[in-house]
């Protein structure tokens, strides 16, 4: 990395999943990285594995934001923020979907993103630094049942487009990463309320679904580009899935 006076990150969502995976991987190359998360707990086992700094945050709240990012700049410049916090809840029909799960979907992956995108942006001016949003194929693909999903996503891609754009001239670069299917622990236990069943099909029969390392790989070499290469947008899905509705599942 060019132009790195230091080499700090911040991730969102990290007690599990992709931001966990991100920190793990940034964290082996040599970044400093302040982990925020809601779950302490989680982020205490994360910061003793890999020597992160954990910070307890809710980036849906505003005061809870704004302590996390006061902490944050206070111990020096930022390079990096990595908004991997995110989630699907529910996946009703239109029809009958809950007002509160699109609520939920929009507070975190589209406010929440753009909360702490704001508070952070002026110290990554300052550092030549990186916004880099973890999105979803979901974003790009509408599908039945999941219009909810879908919407926040497509707001967020759209957000960090034109973050991109009102960016140019600024030594800031916006990347956004789009996963299709990742197979974690909890994004579809979360998505159909706990039942574990559910969850588990929508990966039955799939050969290598995506893991939450091999999304972490690709933010590690998108930041890792010159500080003069923005890598606008990567797509990136199991070799077994062509899109949301063309899967290949071993029978």
């Amino acid at each position: 990395m060019t132009d790195n006076a230091t080499k700090t990150a911040v991730v969102t969502g990290a007690s599990s999943g992709i931001g966990a995976a991100t920190v793990r991987t940034l964290t082996a190359e040599g970044w400093a990285v302040f982990a925020l998360a809601r779950r302490e707990e989680k982020l205490a086992a994360l910061a003793e594995e890999t020597g992160c700094t954990p910070v307890v945050a809710d980036i849906t709240d505003e005061g809870s934001t704004s302590a996390a990012v006061e902490t944050i700049l206070a111990a020096g410049p930022v390079k990096a923020l990595v908004n991997c916090a995110g989630g699907a809840v529910g996946k009703d029909p239109v029809a009958v979907a809950s007002l509160d799960d699109w609520r939920a979907m929009y507070e975190l992956n589209v406010l929440g993103t753009l909360r702490i995108t704001q508070k952070l942006l002026p110290a990554l001016k300052e550092s030549a630094g990186s916004v880099l949003v973890i999105s979803s194929t979901a974003g790009i693909e509408p599908y039945e049942g999941g219009a909810g999903y879908c919407a926040s996503k497509s707001a967020e891609r759209i957000m960090a487009r034109v973050l991109r754009l009102e960016m140019i001239g600024e030594p800031v670069r916006v990347i956004d990463i789009a996963p299709g299917m990742v197979k974690t622990d909890e994004f579809s236990v979360k998505r159909f309320h706990g039942d574990k069943a559910k969850a588990a099909a929508v990966y039955a029969g799939v050969p290598d679904p995506l893991s939450a390392e091999d999304v972490a790989e690709c933010v590690r070499w998108a930041l890792d580009q010159p500080d003069t290469v923005d890598v606008d947008s990567i797509v990136v899905r199991p070799r077994a899935e062509g899109s949301y509705t063309k899967v290949y599942r071993e029978r």
